[in-house]
């Protein structure tokens, strides 16, 4: 997706330097060390697609190909001066269009569930929600103790 504003480029591969430097940028979200080191490895290896503002990326979203038929947003980011103006939903859309016309018919995403009352986590799924997202299931443990997941998941294709 390109626009006078902005444009998504990808999915390429191999980009987890370039994304962790975003990632290091919204620590609300991504603030332990070890987690980040994880995401910047399995970025490396995940389709990415990036987001470019004026020959600066401004934010990124990595996914994971689990089958034919699903994808899931693993993990994205997008720089904070950014938020609020459309680009991380014009993304998630571009995106979505690049998968259904692959073929995809199912959209997931993991998230901190609402019992943990962190507000930026609400926003997150107040933006998921606003997406198509829908809730599917809460895992108490599945980030540790004390971290629930919530995964929702959007119907994206037939």
């Amino acid at each position: 997706m390109k626009s006078d504003y902005f444009s998504v480029e990808g999915p390429v591969l191999n980009s987890g330097e370039q994304c962790e430097k975003i990632l290091r940028q919204l620590p609300e979200w991504f603030g332990i060390e070890e987690a980040l080191a994880g995401y910047r490895t399995e970025i490396d290896t995940l389709p990415t697609f990036l987001v470019k503002m004026k020959n600066r990326y401004c934010g990124f979203i990595s996914l994971k190909e689990h089958f034919r038929e699903s994808v899931e947003l693993y993990v994205l980011g997008l720089l904070p001066e950014f938020h609020r103006h459309g680009i991380g939903r014009a993304a998630i859309e571009s995106v979505t269009e690049y998968y259904r016309s692959h073929g995809v018919e199912y959209m997931q995403v993991k998230t901190v569930s609402p019992s943990n009352n962190w507000p930026e986590y609400e926003k997150t799924r107040r933006f998921y929600l606003a997406l198509g997202f829908r809730p599917l299931e809460i895992y108490p443990v599945f980030w540790g103790d004390g971290n629930p997941c919530l995964q929702m998941i959007k119907k994206i294709g037939n």
